[in-house]
């Protein structure tokens, strides 16, 4: 088993590429004693939306107990108790506030699927109550949220597993030792993409909040702004208020595996360009964007066309191209060529969120390394937020990739942070 890291407490703001060999937390580090291979773990879900998602995998882990489910928007809260069936003899709590979840003693962990701009603050507050936390991705909202959210799982030495699920696919992980022994030579260059048909979001209008949703809670750490009826429950991903665009929606998926391909954390320089070309509606983040990172020696780009799927264009979601060949990365699995396009090896497993939950839980109880654990997985956000600083400002960033900070930027330096949080939720102290 991978020998431990001595300390994350530095891994992001001072020093977040140094810890790039040890991506995970050895067994027992952050508890001192597992609970127990045999210990039954109870879990809350905040968020039941994607958190459905979470509830399905977590009924397929062996003794597990969701012992609460939170929302505020008390339909999804109703539609997320459907979600359970008949798989679990207890039905769990419902709960509007997630706080609640964390003042039970007894609670192991906190999964959190709720927006963007929750998941720093969330987590903070449940690693401070002792819980340990399966995080959605990106796991931040900026830049300096993914400095902090890393700070404080050290300090208070709590697991925290982020959901970019892919790092749990046996299929995934069977490929990444393939590069690695050398199966297309040595790895030069990444691409991703991410293309959809998303439809326009619209112009929104202000209304009052239905009357099954908490308006204040929904906005949480985010000071209070008007209601719009465009906005809830997904179209808050294109307002940089509270999320970050289809680059931090799903280009943390493509990234975090080229970025565990090519074997590179932080680059010393990202560009990325493009626009809002599809609608004249509500949106602030691009549409249409390509973003590059370059590390030096190696590089990887990203691409979206979230409006457009540009059939019948075939982009993969992830190619690596190596010395020797290429290896395409469709999703969930993938296909080895060599440098006459000639297919060599594949691997056709279906994708599961299982693995990732059940590697979570194993950590726990049993001391299992985490397969994603927020100090690695907060490198790959880290290039979202760094993609988007460059998208907002000039176009192009350059860092230092000892530090992760930015170098002679001082329009970049403000949105590195939130300026400000709601009084309760602030991410530092």
């Amino acid at each position: 088993m991978e020998k431990p890291a001595a300390s994350r407490r530095n891994f992001l703001g001072t020093t977040l590429a140094a810890g790039a060999a040890a991506t995970a937390y050895g067994p027992n580090l952050l508890l001192g004693q597992a609970k127990g291979a045999n210990s039954r773990l109870r879990v809350g879900v905040m968020g039941l939306g994607r958190g459905r998602g979470h509830i399905k995998a977590f009924l397929d882990v062996p003794n597990v107990e969701i012992a609460y489910l939170s929302d505020v928007d008390e339909k999804r809260l109703a539609n997320g108790a459907n979600t359970m069936g008949e798989k679990q003899e207890k039905a769990p709590e419902l709960v509007g506030d997630f706080r609640r979840i964390l003042d039970d003693p007894d609670i192991d962990a906190l999964s959190i699927a709720a927006g963007n701009y929750w998941h720093t603050p969330a987590t903070i507050m449940a690693c401070q109550a002792g819980k340990h936390v399966y995080v959605e991705k990106p796991g931040s909202w900026c830049a300096r949220e993914a400095e902090r959210v890393v700070e404080v799982a050290d300090q208070t030495q709590r697991l925290v597993q982020m959901g970019t699920q892919r790092r749990s696919y046996p299929a995934m992980i069977e490929a990444i030792q393939k590069i690695k022994d050398g199966a297309i030579g040595k790895p030069l260059y990444a691409r991703c993409w991410y293309t959809n048909t998303r439809p326009s979001i619209g112009v929104g209008k202000p209304a009052d909040p239905p009357a099954e949703l908490d308006w204040v809670l929904w906005q949480g750490p985010v000071p209070d702004h008007p209601f719009k009826d465009n906005l809830v429950h997904y179209n808050w991903h294109w307002h940089w208020l509270y999320g970050g665009g289809e680059l931090a929606n799903n280009g943390v998926h493509s990234l975090d595996i080229a970025r565990w391909a090519m074997g590179v954390d932080l680059p010393k320089r990202v560009t990325c360009n493009g626009g809002r070309y599809h609608y004249d509606d509500d949106q602030e983040t691009p549409d249409t964007a390509y973003a590059v990172y370059d590390y030096g020696d190696v590089g990887i780009s990203w691409e979206t066309s979230s409006c457009h799927r540009r059939k019948p264009e075939e982009n993969k979601f992830v190619i690596v191209y190596g010395e020797d060949g290429k290896m395409d990365i469709p999703s969930a699995n993938y296909v080895i060529y060599d440098k006459d396009g000639k297919e060599v090896e594949k691997n056709t497993d279906p994708p599961s969120d299982v693995p990732h939950f059940t590697n979570f839980a194993n950590a726990i109880r049993e001391g299992e390394t985490l397969n994603q654990p927020i100090s690695n997985g907060q490198i790959s956000a880290q290039l979202c937020h760094l993609g988007n600083i460059a998208y907002r400002t000039s176009g192009a960033v350059d860092i230092d990739p000892k530090t992760g900070k930015l170098i002679n930027n001082p329009e970049g330096e403000k949105l590195w942070a939130r300026s400000e949080y709601r009084e309760g939720f602030s991410i530092e102290g």
